[in-house]
């Protein structure tokens, strides 16, 4: 999977993200929700100026710099380790940097994340498109490093000192 790839996947989950919640914004904030199935499924307008599901709320500088941070390093792993990677992690990077990226953008722009997908049958908080590319991309992370589909011998701080010709303890 080639940079271009990563860059057209984190594009387009950016594009999905802002558009769906464009749509909430323009016809789900005048009414509130909306029952696709009565007690189960709703889509509900919300705006999360907490973290994940809401907590830390009012904490937006803080989620900004965090965010901002991680975003760097998922796409400095991509591209630097790009050959290392399977093609999976680099979809599973790609959905997590797409999907921070999506909620970043709503932090700078309002102060909020608009969620609208609204799980009533089993209390779940409200969450948005970008919600779920990142649990999806970290549950294809999780999934790639159980399968070892990657070569992550990079994150071996050991190994990279020895590779380097630096001095390692040997305890």
């Amino acid at each position: 999977m080639s940079y271009i790839l990563c860059i057209i996947c984190i594009v387009s989950v950016v594009v999905l993200d802002q558009v769906t919640k464009y749509i909430a914004v323009e016809h789900l904030q005048p009414i509130g929700s909306f029952s696709i199935i009565e007690d189960v499924f709703h889509f509900t307008y919300v705006e999360n100026r907490g973290a994940a599901f809401g907590m830390l709320k009012d904490q937006r500088w803080i989620f900004m710099v965090i965010s901002a941070l991680i975003i760097v390093v998922v796409f400095y792993l991509i591209v630097k380790y790009k050959t290392q990677l399977h093609p999976l992690m680099l979809v599973a990077l790609s959905f997590t940097v797409g999907g921070g990226i999506g909620n970043m953008i709503d932090r700078i722009t309002t102060g909020y994340v608009v969620d609208f997908f609204d799980f009533t049958l089993i209390n779940f908080p409200v969450f948005n498109v970008a919600d779920v590319f990142v649990c999806v991309g970290v549950g294809l992370i999780i999934l790639d490093v159980l399968l070892k589909k990657s070569d992550l011998s990079f994150l071996d701080d050991k190994k990279t000192k020895e590779e380097n010709g630096d001095e390692v303890d040997s305890d």
